[in-house]
């Protein structure tokens, strides 16, 4: 955006400027805009209108209700020459267009501001057509305004105004019903055809274009029989010639309509569709006999427009028409036309891509364009048509593989060869595109298939096999030297092979795997990453165990190379092993990770250190491969039982290795559980695994361990957990009844109880009686540790309780509100929350609410007779149920729950009082003042005795809510004289705060009433003050440091200060020389002529102040001691009564 009062850069040369001294001159010399406006009312126009004698002629006509040409009409267009100026009246010609309610002209009403002369035609046309349907009774349909346009075309003489009414056909024949261009399309095809005879030599292509549009819609509606008459076929071919017209936008529109014909008609989405249209092999003809007679030549571009149809009619052919469209464009590109080559490219790309049926494209035909386009295989250095002809290839050989995938590998070793040698080629954008080739056929056409060839050996010498192996080997030749600039191309292409044919051609594939071990062995290889991946796609399809036959891992554990060169083998392995046999891993990993490990102790016990963190490294990456080969095994119900035992020790005894195991633990569980014989040979180990991982889970971490085992193992636990049912409970139990690790088998039923998965709630809801079982029986062997997830799984367990249950509830709901004064917040948030989930399960039980609360409240009554701790936790629940049923409760309730805590209050335990307080103060913020007012009372606080002063700050809170709810005269008179000092205080308390707050906001308000009433001069002349006189900072507040300033001292007597003197630096000061010092701070006490204190007591003091008329001022902390006395009205334990006067000489 530019700023405001400013031009862009350049555009003060195209500007009108004022001359000189005529800048303030008021009417400039040009009045474009006020002649434009005063032509609009009731004056004639100066310039010529853009209302033609046409759009006029039209307009009366259709008014008339006429549009026969006569000779009156006639006349009265010439009349109408002469005057052609017309005056604008209230009902003007655009009338119809702003309401017109036909939504299918919602685009035309956007072209009435637009200043071409072609859009206020088309304006002015349907505005016409508009009045007349309406003066006619009409409903403004798609049928009416298709009568009137069509009976307006032949009205019409020029072109401009048969363009306009062109267009509004096309916009009403995409919404017409297909049953009335049926019925008309004789006489409407006729119509057109006569426009475009009579416009195909205009030089005003609008027309031409819009009635072609409309004429491939009329088409395009026909059903299936109308095509077997001639008279259509030659419609067709009318609209089939402009597809080489000279001018683009008729060229565009006929070639889109005949697309739309051939593609897009209505019967070839119907149930007895053809497998083609009727005319697709008329238009192949048309277009093979232009490409012929156009000859290819540089001159004549017919042939680029021929072949931009064909791109989109091609697919759509029968199979007779594309064979010989396909044999004429390859005769094209035998002439070396640049563009026409380009085109054709272009042309047999989109048809492979189009992936056409084989009704238009057979596997026979689609192998032979194949073998053709071998004849025009660009040359290496030329850049652009090679990438084309790469790219032509590869969509043909996916095409084939779907149509016939035997085919297709026959026709790829030819391909590879061609596409291999282009790795060759000194661009990097033909390597790569030769190179994203090649990966795509192997991903499309070879991998899909591999399962239906037999296995690929050396001696293979027929068949696909055979292919597959010549296939290999052009890309095995890729690692030799002539290659090395792209072998990082090379080994991606080898990666992708191995994974597509790796498991059934792995014998070929044994030497490039050991010339990678070998390459990966040189030092300094540039391009390991990419060799890692290749290797890594042999692991995935071949299996760890091929890859180490061919490149071994040169790692026994004894007498081992220190280098260990081959150790990269195994963070590969790790990465990209899947679906492998588990068997591998027991019988040639575990060993040596055994042997890795003792070797390591040995060298530990020996003093070398560092050659033992060497081998419990490699022992600790094998230990990472078992993941990967728990997934997805392909001998899991044969190999589990031989490696479970080894894992469940392992578990034990080393805690380096839970990670890793427990991870191998879910991974079987969640991602190789395939079938339900392998679900139920893992549920087999559950009583092996779950009492380890529950003693594991229960163990404290020792110094150095990590914390995340613990909750790998609780994770492992809740996944093992969901594939067994009544095992759970036989193994909980016991750590349930053990007071150390309960709140650890607490959280595993808490996990199991708040699962969402569908198991999860099933499981629970099939045993829950054993679930509550287990509870009750626990309670006494609870920790308070383990409470907070005891109440949890309380809490998901009473959300699926019905009234069956009531007797489980009330048991649970003495230990409920006992925890409300736990130690833990999570306890006591966990026992609030129960609280209120029992009240729901109350109100599920009766129906009714209120006799559910009431009856709620009933067994929580029971508590307010026990022990103080019962009493104590009891109103704390209650004040957590009122404050959650607070319009639900009964008045009576309500008023007797309010009659026992006030007698609670006259009780000698704090904690009583103090659950009480808090009870009154929830209420009186909870509730509604009406209610409040017939049940309030102060006897309870009257009776407090000795609690007052340990409370006085809730009570004082409580007087506060009470007076602001009711007032202070009603309190005070229900509250003895000696609290009265208290509401004193508490309502000057709330004057000062009120004041304070109006005092701040009639400050703002001074503010900005003050500028309101001042003139600018006032305010200026207030800021117009010497720089000196700065601001003094208000009491209590620190005035503002200014870092960096400095003074400079004036000469005496306003003599000028010369900065040429050498002194004149000592007259920079850094403090302001006319600022005087602060004056001591007061103390309170007065001073003797000769400096000494004097000290009165108290009383004295009083007597002095009231005998001189003022009032003295105390100290703040004395002041503040005496208000809070007052308050509480409590006498100080201790005053000093000194009687006595003293003066204090200032030391020497």
């Amino acid at each position: 955006m530019v700023k405001s009062g400013k031009l862009r850069s350049g555009t003060s040369q195209k500007i009108k400027r004022w001359k000189k001294g005529h800048s303030s001159d008021s009417n400039p010399e040009t009045s474009r805009y006020r002649k434009a406006a005063r032509s609009r009312y009731f004056s004639r126009p100066l310039e010529k209108s853009d209302l033609t004698v046409d759009a006029l002629k039209l307009h009366n006509e259709l008014q008339a209700g006429s549009l026969q040409k006569s000779s009156d009409a006639m006349q009265a267009g010439d009349v109408m020459e002469d005057q052609a100026l017309t005056e604008k009246t209230s009902g003007t010609f655009l009338s119809g267009l702003s309401d017109c309610s036909n939504l299918t002209f919602r685009k035309v009403q956007r072209y009435w501001e637009s200043n071409s002369a072609a859009h206020k035609e088309i304006c002015a046309v349907l505005a016409a057509v508009t009045e007349v349907i309406r003066s006619q009774g009409g409903m403004e349909t798609e049928t009416e305004y298709f009568a009137a346009l069509m009976t307006t075309l032949e009205a019409v003489d020029s072109s401009e105004s048969l363009a306009a009414v062109a267009y509004l056909l096309n916009l009403v024949m995409k919404r017409l019903p297909a049953a009335v261009l049926k019925k008309k399309f004789s006489d409407t095809a006729k119509a057109f055809m006569d426009v475009m005879t009579n416009q195909v030599n205009s030089d005003y292509s609008s027309c031409l274009r819009w009635i072609i549009s409309c004429l491939a819609t009329l088409l395009r509606k026909q059903d299936l029989s109308v095509w077997s008459y001639p008279s259509t076929l030659q419609l067709y071919h009318g609209l089939l010639s402009f597809t080489v017209h000279s001018k683009p936008k008729v060229r565009k529109a006929a070639q889109q309509g005949v697309c739309s014909v051939l593609r897009y008609s209505d019967f070839v989405f119907s149930d007895n569709a053809p497998v083609y249209h009727p005319a697709a092999a008329a238009t192949a003809k048309f277009c093979c006999k232009e490409l012929e007679q156009s000859g290819g030549s540089k001159e004549d571009t017919t042939t680029l427009h021929v072949i931009g149809l064909l791109k989109d009619l091609l697919s759509a052919f029968p199979l007779s028409s594309v064979k010989s469209c396909c044999e004429t464009l390859l005769r094209l590109m035998t002439l070396s036309h640049v563009l026409v080559t380009a085109n054709a490219m272009q042309a047999f790309h989109k048809l492979f891509s189009s992936k056409p049926s084989p009704a238009s494209m057979s596997a026979e035909l689609n192998a032979q364009i194949i073998t053709a386009l071998y004849d025009y295989v660009p040359s290496e250095n030329d850049l652009q048509p090679l990438l084309a002809w790469l790219a032509v290839m590869e969509k043909a050989h996916v095409h084939l593989s779907s149509l016939q995938s035997s085919l297709s590998i026959s026709h790829l070793p030819r391909l590879f060869s061609v596409t291999m040698s282009c790795l060759l080629s000194p661009h990097t954008q033909v390597v790569s595109t030769a190179t994203q080739t090649l990966k795509t056929l192997l991903n499309e056409c070879v991998a899909p298939h591999m399962a239906e060839i037999s296995p690929v050996l050396p001696s293979t010498s027929a068949g696909n096999g055979a292919c597959i192996l010549k296939m290999f080997r052009i890309v095995e030749e890729g690692l030799s030297y002539r290659f090395h600039a792209s072998w990082p191309f090379v080994l991606q292409i080898l990666g992708c092979f191995y994974r597509a044919a790796g498991r059934q051609a792995h014998p070929i594939m044994i030497k490039s795997l050991q010339s990678l071990g070998d390459l990966r062995a040189t030092p300094q290889f540039p391009f390991s990453g990419e060799l890692d991946l290749a290797v890594g796609g042999a692991v995935e399809s071949m299996g760890p165990e091929v890859v180490l036959k061919a490149v071994p891992l040169l790692i026994t554990g004894t007498d081992d190379d220190l280098e260990f060169p081959r150790s990269w083998l195994i963070p590969v392995i790790r990465d990209h092993v899947k679906n492998t046999q588990l068997a591998y891993f027991t019988s040639y990993f575990f060993p040596l990770a055994n042997n890795l490990k003792q070797t390591g102790d040995e060298l530990e016990q020996s003093g070398q250190k560092l050659m033992a963190k060497v081998y419990q490294t490699l022992q600790m990456q094998i230990w990472t491969m078992l993941p990967g080969f728990c997934t997805k095994p392909t001998d899991l119900l044969a190999s589990f039982k031989g490696i479970a035992r080894s894992l469940g020790m392992a578990l034990n005894d080393r805690p380096d290795l839970r990670l890793c195991i427990c991870q191998a633990l879910r991974t079987l569980i969640n991602k190789s559980c395939d079938t339900e014989e392998e679900k139920a040979e893992l549920k087999r180990f559950s009583k092996n695994f779950l009492p380890i991982l529950f003693n594991v889970y229960n163990q404290q971490p020792k110094p150095g361990e990590m914390v995340s085992a613990r909750m790998a193992v609780l994770d492992t636990i809740r996944v093992y957990l969901s594939i067994t049912e009544q095992e759970t409970f036989s193994l909980l139990k016991p750590f349930v009844a053990c007071t150390l690790c309960n709140k650890k088998a607490y959280r595993v039923i808490e996990e199991i109880c708040g699962g969402e998965s569908a198991s999860c709630k099933a499981f629970v809801l099939q045993n829950l009686e054993e679930l509550k079982t287990m509870l009750i029986d626990s309670l006494t062997t609870a920790a308070s540790s383990s409470k907070r997830p005891r109440l949890k799984c309380l809490i998901h367990i009473v959300k699926q309780l019905n009234e069956e249950h009531r007797g489980f509830i009330t048991a649970l709901l003495p230990e409920v509100i006992l925890c409300t004064k736990e130690m833990s917040i999570g306890a006591r948030k966990n026992a609030y929350s129960l609280l209120v989930e029992i009240g729901n399960a109350f109100v599920r039980f009766c129906g009714n609410t209120k006799d559910a609360i009431n009856e709620y409240l009933g067994h929580v009554y029971i508590g307010l007779t026990g022990s103080v701790t019962m009493i104590t936790c009891a109103v704390l629940a209650l004040t957590r149920l009122v404050f959650h049923y607070k319009d639900t409760i009964d008045v009576s309730s309500l008023e007797l729950l309010l009659q026992n805590v006030c007698l609670l209050l006259s009780s000698r335990t704090r904690d009583i009082v103090k659950a009480s307080l808090g009870f009154l103060k929830v209420l009186l913020f909870s509730l509604d003042v009406k209610v409040l007012a017939s049940h309030i009372t102060m006897e309870g606080i009257i009776n407090m005795n000795d609690m007052r002063r340990h409370f006085r700050s809730k009570l004082k809170s409580i007087y506060t809510k009470m007076i602001r709810k009711f007032g202070v005269e009603l309190v005070k008179s229900m509250l003895p004289a000696d609290q009265h000092k208290v509401l004193v205080n508490i309502r000057k308390t709330e004057a000062r705060n009120k004041r304070r707050k109006l005092v701040s906001k009639t400050e703002e308000d001074g503010v900005l009433l003050y500028l309101s009433l001042c003139s600018i001069e006032d305010i200026l002349a207030e800021t117009d003050s010497d720089s000196d006189e700065d601001e003094k900072p208000r009491k209590g507040q620190k005035k503002p440091v200014r870092k960096g300033q400095a003074w400079l001292k004036e000469g005496i007597s306003d003599e000028p200060l010369n900065f040429l003197d050498p002194k004149a630096a000592q007259r920079v000061l850094a403090t302001n020389p006319n600022l005087k010092k602060a004056s001591k701070a007061e103390h309170g006490f007065k001073v003797t002529s000769d400096g000494r204190l004097i000290i009165k007591e108290e009383d004295d003091e009083d007597d002095d102040n009231t005998k001189g008329g003022t009032q003295s001022k105390k100290n703040p902390k004395r002041k503040m001691r005496d208000e809070l006395d007052d308050d509480m009205d409590v006498e100080p334990t201790m005053k000093y009564k000194g009687r006595f006067k003293s003066s204090i000489s200032p030391c020497a």
